[in-house]
């Protein structure tokens, strides 16, 4: 009792100190000894452990970026030259068809164009050209004997309507021989 009660106050004998003090620097060197030891196994240890997994997913991550990489680029790469392929095939194709087509379309435009263009030239210039003609004929030979002046506008009421219904037929006819 006597020896619990010295400990407590801290007043033990000096060999019971000494050999507690030689004690605890012997436990503090094992433990500092063994927290050293420990911690260079366990860096060791996880370090072989991380750089395992920090490989494994380096590896993961390599693996999927180059993955992605070269779909990308294969993509394009295959993209650009069917691109090209397609584009040259139809554009050869496409501009052949089109030059066929077009010169087919222009073709058919510029004979109607012509063909209508053509009768109504031809319908004015001969209605005008017949009209004047006839009515100077049948105004002379009709009215041979009046005055000039009544011979005036019966040939100039016939030379218009000789000349609107030469034309409208003429046009009619020519544009059906034209087309022929």
């Amino acid at each position: 009792m006597r020896l619990k009660l010295l400990e407590q106050t801290n007043q033990l004998p000096h060999s019971h100190r000494f050999a507690n003090g030689h004690v605890q620097y012997e436990s503090i060197y094992l433990s500092i000894y063994l927290s050293i030891y420990l911690s260079i196994y366990l860096s060791i240890y996880l370090s072989i452990s991380v750089h395992i997994y920090l490989a494994i997913l380096l590896h993961i991550y390599l693996s999927i970026y180059l993955s992605i990489y070269l779909s990308i680029y294969l993509s394009q790469s295959v993209h650009i030259y069917l691109s090209i392929s397609i584009s040259s095939y139809l554009f050869s194709n496409l501009s052949s068809y089109l030059s066929i087509y077009l010169s087919q379309t222009v073709h058919i435009y510029l004979a109607i164009s012509v063909q209508i263009y053509l009768s109504i030239y031809l319908s004015i210039y001969l209605s005008i050209y017949l009209s004047i003609y006839l009515s100077i004929s049948i105004s002379s030979y009709l009215f041979s004997n009046l005055s000039s002046y009544l011979s005036i506008y019966p040939s100039i009421y016939l030379s218009i309507y000789l000349s609107i219904y030469l034309s409208i037929y003429l046009s009619i006819y020519l544009s059906q021989l034209i087309s022929i």
